[in-house]
């Protein structure tokens, strides 16, 4: 008959004991980190301990002094350095604001030299303790300026000042005891506050390398230029989805859960959500045929319905669409794969613009083609490779009629304004050419009540001018 031992750590021996158990060794740890304290507080009115408090103290107002003395003449050098990069004065201003803490450090540790030179150690044990603390709170406050987040700053700075803490005052062992005591058990999990404390550092410490990995990567695929805007766009996501989840996988093994049972569950929320959220699915699946087909990319014009406008980004679910009147439009990408979408600017930026206008009868119409052409050729953003073209398109009532075509390469500048352009540079060339526009006229004529009625016997009216529509109205004079 075989016999099954199981080696047990710390840890499990805890996760075994009672309610009533883990109560009474939270008491004991409690105790012991009282009694330490007593202790500590009973050797700090020890002669030398006090002498050794007193100079930090002295030193503390020296440091502020010595601030309050320099700190305006360093900001005046630094303000006098207008030429030097901004980083280098980032760090300046970082350092600046520090230099209390600065003179501190400095003043100590030379006293600590000086001290252990000319007497025993021991007699500056305390005041090594301090300058340790000092310096490691220094570090902490520099090293975490990297953090742009002020939130995830604070919380990494104080975290890190704690554990620095505890660790330099060797209380350390105490501390995990403590929060790991205060627990309960789920299966065969366990859940303390050390626990989640562990969690917190394990998944931000991946998290934030996740971040750098991600931020770097994308950078460096956003500066290829051999690389479509929407495969850098399928690229950074994929990118992002790949460091972020092996980021989250890592953490949490890395606090020795088990995710083997998470399966099952995994695959009843995952067809869950298939049913309940088809369009949020349709949207991403039709997102990533967006960009593997690269039917569309950031920066390209499109016209979907009565929206018309550049795309400023391509999201997940959504494409971000900027019009002319500043209004940013967010269409899902479903809306994208089924419908229809004018993309002017697909596989290149040239676009045509055609506008209508009528001269007279009386205009040959050659000069008018020729002055039309000359006229778009000389608005700015109408390009010069590709010459504009002007046509006869039919003879109208009271007007000969042309279409103007010209071409521009910037549709995001717009196209009412470029198109306004146009219509004020054949304003100009027309007025100075004698070339006139026709436009409907209407000729009211007073009549009396006997012309009238002469018209009216020989049943005849005036005949209608090609260019003008006559009205006759009766007016009836008033009676002698």
């Amino acid at each position: 008959m075989s016999r099954h031992v199981t080696m047990k750590g710390p840890d499990d021996a805890i996760s075994e004991l009672s309610t009533d158990e883990q109560l009474e060794q939270v008491i004991g740890i409690g105790s012991e980190l009282l009694e330490r304290g007593q202790f500590f507080l009973e050797a700090m009115f020890r002669t030398w301990n006090l002498y050794q408090i007193l100079i930090a103290i002295g030193l503390l107002v020296v440091a502020h002094l010595m601030r309050a003395l320099l700190g305006p003449r360093i900001r005046a050098w630094m303000a006098a350095r207008e030429n030097w990069p901004k980083w280098r004065m980032r760090i300046l201003a970082v350092i600046h604001q520090r230099l209390r803490a600065i003179f501190f450090v400095g003043l100590i540790w030379a006293t600590i030299w000086i001290m252990r030179e000319i007497t025993w150690p021991s007699r500056s044990y305390l005041l090594s303790i301090i300058g340790t603390l000092a310096f490691a709170w220094l570090m902490i406050v520099f090293v975490t300026r990297l953090i742009k987040s002020p939130f995830l700053r604070k919380a990494v700075r104080y975290g890190a000042w704690t554990y620095v803490t505890l660790r330099i005052l060797d209380l350390l062992p105490q501390a995990e005891r403590l929060l790991d005591s205060a627990g309960f058990q789920v299966g065969e999990i366990r859940f303390s506050l050390l626990l989640v404390v562990q969690a917190l550092v394990v998944l931000g410490a991946t998290i934030t390398l996740a971040r750098f990995l991600t931020t770097t990567t994308s950078s460096r695929v956003r500066l290829n230029d051999d690389i479509s805007p929407s495969m850098q766009v399928l690229i950074i996501k994929g990118v992002q989805i790949a460091f972020y989840g092996a980021a989250l996988f890592i953490g949490v093994r890395a606090l020795g859960i088990d995710l083997t049972g998470l399966a099952v569950l995994s695959g009843a929320i995952g067809v869950g959500l298939g049913f309940g959220l088809q369009k949020v699915v349709s949207n991403l699946v039709s997102g990533v045929i967006i960009l593997l087909d690269k039917s569309i990319k950031p920066g390209d014009v499109i016209s979907l319905g009565e929206t018309f406008g550049w795309i400023n980004s391509l999201g997940a679910r959504y494409v971000s669409v900027v019009t002319r009147d500043g209004r940013e439009y967010l269409i899902p990408n479903e809306d994208l794969i089924t419908g229809q979408v004018v993309n002017w600017s697909h596989s290149n930026d040239f676009v045509r613009l055609d506008i209508f206008f009528g001269t007279s009868y009386g205009d040959n119409p050659h000069d008018v083609r020729r002055i039309a052409i000359e006229a778009a050729q000389s608005v700015d953003r109408v390009l010069k490779n590709r010459p504009a073209v002007c046509h006869i398109v039919g003879f109208g009532d009271s007007s000969v009629d042309y279409i103007l075509r010209f071409w521009i390469t910037d549709p995001t500048g717009g196209l009412t304004n470029i198109r306004g352009n146009v219509y004020l540079a054949l304003w100009d060339a027309f007025s100075e050419n004698g070339i006139s526009i026709p436009f409907p006229q209407r000729e009211v004529k007073l009549l009396d009540s006997d012309t009238v009625s002469v018209s009216m016997r020989n049943g005849s009216a005036d005949a209608h001018d090609t260019s003008f529509e006559t009205s006759e109205v009766k007016i009836d004079k008033p009676a002698p």
